[in-house]
C-alpha cells in the first residue's frame, strides 16, 4: 500500500486513539514531519477523509425545492443541478443524490453515493475545463426531465460537445433518487465552441442552450 494511502486509512477507518497514534509513528518512520509539523499534517489527512466519508454517507437532509415540482420550483432545481456539476466537485454535487440513488449513465450503472463520487472523479479526470448548461424539458409531480450539453477537452486536447437528455425522480426530501442520462460526444474544433465564461458557475446573464440554437 502507498505510504501516505496507509496513514490516511490508518487515520481514518476507525475512531480509536490506537489507530491515529499507529499512524503519527508510521509518519516518524517513513521520515515525514513530525512534533507540530506532523500533528497538522496528521490531522488535515484525517479531516480529507473524514469529510470523504461523511459526504458519502451523510444522513438524510431536506434539500429544496421539494416535490411536487411547480414550473418555477422545477425549474430552479434544474439551475441548481447545473451550478452543482459545474464545480466539478464530486463531494459537492453527491449531496443532492440519496444516498442508495440509482443512475445510468450512458450505458454505465451506478449504484449509491460512495460509487456516484468516484465515477465523478473518473469523468472530471478525463473531461477538461468541463463547462455545463442543462434547461428544463418537462415536469411532473417528482419527476424532472432534463435536456443538456456540455463543453470539454481531452489531455491530447481535442474539444467535444456532449449532448445529453436525463430524467430524475426525487424522494420525499428533494434529494435525487434516480437518474438516466444518455449522451452522445460530437467531436468540435475550438473555434466551434459556444462556452467561454470563466471555470465554474455560469453567470445569469450567459445564454442557455434555446438561446444559442443548441
Amino acid at each position: 500500500m502507498h505510504k501516505r494511502s496507509f496513514l490516511a486509512t490508518a487515520a481514518c477507518s476507525g475512531h480509536s486513539m490506537q489507530k491515529v497514534d499507529a499512524a503519527k509513528a508510521h509518519c516518524a518512520a517513513i521520515g515525514e514531519p513530525h512534533g507540530t509539523d506532523a500533528h497538522v499534517s496528521l490531522n488535515h489527512r484525517v479531516e480529507t477523509a473524514q469529510g470523504e466519508e461523511s459526504m458519502a454517507t451523510a444522513p438524510r437532509a431536506t434539500r429544496p425545492p421539494l416535490p411536487p415540482f411547480t414550473r418555477e420550483s422545477a425549474m430552479q432545481k434544474v439551475r441548481l443541478a447545473e451550478d452543482g456539476w459545474n464545480t466539478r466537485d464530486p463531494g459537492t454535487v453527491a449531496l443532492a443524490y440519496a444516498i442508495d440513488a440509482r443512475w445510468r449513465n450512458r450505458s454505465e450503472f451506478i449504484n449509491g453515493r460512495h460509487a456516484i463520487m468516484a465515477f465523478l472523479a473518473r469523468k472530471w479526470a478525463k473531461e477538461l475545463d468541463y463547462r455545463l448548461i442543462k434547461e428544463l424539458w418537462a415536469f411532473t409531480g417528482n419527476r424532472i426531465a432534463v435536456r443538456f450539453a456540455y463543453e470539454w477537452h481531452d489531455d491530447a486536447g481535442y474539444w467535444y460537445r456532449s449532448y445529453g437528455n436525463e430524467n430524475w425522480e426525487f424522494n420525499d426530501d428533494g434529494l435525487m433518487a434516480s437518474r438516466f442520462a444518455s449522451i452522445n460526444d460530437q467531436p468540435i474544433v475550438e473555434a466551434e465552441r459556444k462556452y467561454h465564461w470563466p471555470l465554474g458557475r455560469r453567470p445569469d446573464d450567459h445564454p442557455g442552450l434555446s438561446d444559442l440554437g443548441l
